[in-house]
């Protein structure tokens, strides 16, 4: 093999190792836990639940490599269910259109939030909580509390049912095909060289205005693609849960900690989006493992506060290693 054969062969970030390890022993905790973790569908039932967080882990990864933060997933995933499901109410005809205007919805609300913060200025941590509230207030007025409506048999097709008859594990859930193709999406994308620079924006944002990269377009684009996430989220979770006006509740912080578990440096420039992915599913694998040693279900946002805290002095303290 050439020495330029072994450069252009795929090699996984060094970010990528860490949590790779963790979900490797989470895993085989898991097996030892509980007897359904010891058959393959234990395992995709885990990867199915999971889902929903894998794919907005996604886009939060394209948010914080570039610089900023977007808090408003949870509110906009809420939001996307109880307006599909006010607008369907149970006719199938009405299904297809829907899901295309929840994808246009969310695009128009990460496009907003990439608006505001590049064209004038305000932090995103400040803009995506104001969206937040917003968002919360709009679904609060127009339901009152209790969502109107129904989901039809073929939207709640993709988040609940799969291909049936395949060997060994039975069923292939469509959620799983679902996260599959994003994923390749997602690393193919950040191989090319938008996805690459868009790493560039948020490790030095002016040595790329210097060189001619559009960082306004970027970031909004970063913003774009995760309110589309949010939105393939809400199609999955309002399949599989059903309507609910709780639906994304701290969905925000719990796709935040799974980020930064998978080793994405809060403040951008810094992160694989597989250690992304590896960290949401690391995160579902450690409360599933939680719930089955009978621990209380309230200790989630403590260790989810433990995570973000641990990883962010991590890396404080390796960036005054290398000024040092």
């Amino acid at each position: 093999m050439t020495q330029t054969e072994t450069r252009r062969r795929p090699r996984l970030a060094s970010s990528t190792i860490p949590v790779l390890a963790v979900l490797a022993v989470v895993l085989v905790a898991l097996a030892f836990a509980g007897s359904a973790y010891q058959e393959p569908a234990g395992y995709l039932a885990l990867l199915k639940r999971a889902a929903p967080l894998m794919i907005l882990a996604i886009g939060q990864y394209f948010v914080i490599v570039s610089g900023g933060f977007d808090l408003s997933v949870g509110s906009l995933v809420t939001a996307e269910v109880v307006i599909a499901a006010r607008l369907i109410d149970g006719e199938e005809s009405a299904t297809l259109w829907v899901i295309l205007l929840m994808l246009g919805i969310g695009a128009f609300v990460g496009l907003i939030n990439g608006a505001i913060t590049t064209r004038l200025l305000v932090p995103s941590f400040i803009v995506t909580l104001g969206m937040l509230l917003v968002l919360d207030g709009a679904v609060f007025l127009w339901t009152g509390g209790a969502p109107r409506g129904a989901l039809s048999d073929s939207f709640r097709t993709v988040g609940r049912q799969g291909i049936d008859g395949i060997p060994v594990i039975g069923q292939l859930p469509w959620s799983v095909v679902v996260l599959a193709v994003i994923v390749a999406l997602a690393v193919w994308f950040m191989r090319s060289p938008t996805g690459r620079t868009l790493v560039a924006v948020g490790d030095n944002e002016t040595a790329v205005w210097l060189g001619g990269g559009r960082v306004e377009r970027l970031r909004t684009l970063a913003f774009v693609l995760s309110g589309l996430s949010a939105a393939v989220a809400a199609i999955l979770l309002g399949g599989f849960a059903g309507v609910s006006a709780q639906v994304g509740d701290g969905l925000e912080f719990r796709v935040i900690t799974a980020v930064v578990l998978g080793g994405v440096v809060l403040g951008g420039g810094r992160g694989s989006v597989v250690a992304a992915m590896a960290g949401a599913l690391t995160l579902e694998s450690l409360f599933s493992l939680l719930n089955l040693l009978g621990v209380a279900g309230g200790l989630e946002s403590t260790v989810q506060g433990v995570i973000i805290i641990a990883a962010v002095a991590y890396a404080a303290v390796n960036w005054r290693r290398k000024r040092a």
